[in-house]
């Protein structure tokens, strides 16, 4: 349950850097926070699948500060990817 909120934080800290970042990726405040959350937990979980030794530090309980690291770095690149994505192609649209 930790992994998937800090993904969740992560993710909606990485959305808002990212549209933040460039008015290009900018979806306002409350966007960039739910696709920030979404791209966060999305990419947190296929980290997860990737890396045995995180799925097995979080199914043990063992919360390690590797694993609470890389949980944190792929929940927010997922979120600041999503962020950039999606208002890439919003603005795209409506050019």
């Amino acid at each position: 349950m930790e992994q998937i909120l800090i993904n969740l934080v992560a993710g909606a800290l990485g959305g808002v850097g990212a549209g933040k970042s460039s008015p290009t990726f900018d979806l306002g405040t409350a966007g960039n926070v739910i696709s920030g959350l979404i791209g966060g937990g999305v990419l947190g979980q296929i980290a997860t699948l990737l890396l045995p030794s995180v799925l097995a530090a979080a199914q043990s309980g063992n919360v390690s500060v590797s694993g609470i690291i890389s949980q944190a770095i792929a929940g927010g690149a997922g979120g600041a990817i999503l962020t950039a994505v999606i208002g890439a192609i919003k603005n795209k649209a409506a050019a």
